[in-house]
């Protein structure tokens, strides 16, 4: 076999473990052989040896009922909360916010073509918006998508507007909303991804003066009048500004 094949091969495995680990959900924490051959189409003897591997891994753990998520990715968990998760000074603000407010609270950072939620605060209320950590949204509508593509160059808009239901044309309407939200200095979205679903996002500079991630409120429409949404605008104002001045850092902003 030729060097070439033998890394394609290699390469190969490897998605397929990592398809089977994404099978693992707090829906479905045990799925069996049976479960993982219809969900990815491999055969059963191919399963059979990529589990094994992963359990001599740690990463599954074999049951009666089947496969859960093994032991050894408990030091993963540890070095990604390490590395991703949030000052505690950052999170208190989004949780005071929360409180205030009574509205869920999210924190976005852009990666590509997407914002990426980074950490949440859930509202308390039982009609709420929510999104989980680590979730990607298209950045070609929303509130926090406005505050987070200024100064974004062409190319980056024309390619998050391929991205939307819109096509190309989609371009000219994302540098109406950046303007838009450039002069106010936040962001407002009602229904434009989601029906009913309205957000307020405020920008959070990082060390150069650059934004680096959007602070938003989020919730259903009904919630989100005109004067409720000046209020929500104030009040992250506030709190943007004060975790940009706290110096905001994560591995997504670069440093």
């Amino acid at each position: 076999m030729s060097t070439e094949s033998s890394d394609t091969a290699g390469v190969r495995s490897v998605q397929r473990a990592l398809d089977i680990l994404a099978l693992l959900t707090e829906e479905r924490p045990v799925v069996s052989v049976r479960d993982i051959t219809e969900a990815t189409g491999l055969a059963k003897t191919t399963v059979i040896r990529l589990v094994q591997t992963l359990e001599q891994c740690g990463l599954l753990w074999g049951t009666g009922q089947g496969y859960l998520a093994g032991p050894g990715l408990w030091r993963w968990t540890h070095l990604a909360r390490s590395s991703w998760e949030l000052p505690p000074e950052t999170r208190r603000l989004m949780r005071d916010l929360g409180a205030r407010r009574r509205e869920t609270v999210n924190l976005y950072m852009r990666r590509d073509v997407y914002r990426v939620c980074v950490a949440q605060q859930e509202s308390p209320q039982p009609l709420r918006h929510v999104v989980h950590v680590g979730d990607e949204l298209p950045l070609w509508s929303g509130a926090s998508s406005k505050v987070l593509l200024k100064d974004a160059a062409d190319a980056l808009l024309a390619r998050v507007a391929r991205t939307s239901p819109y096509g190309d044309g989609h371009v000219k309407r994302l540098r109406e909303w950046i303007e838009e939200a450039g002069h106010a200095g936040w962001a407002q979205s009602h229904g434009e991804r989601e029906e009913g679903l309205s957000a307020v996002a405020v920008p959070v500079t990082g060390r150069s003066g650059a934004v680096v991630a959007a602070l938003s409120l989020s919730g259903p429409s009904v919630r989100f009048g005109p004067d409720r949404v000046r209020e929500f605008a104030e009040d992250l104002r506030e709190v943007g500004g004060q975790i940009s001045e706290r110096g905001f850092d994560h591995p997504l902003s670069g440093g």
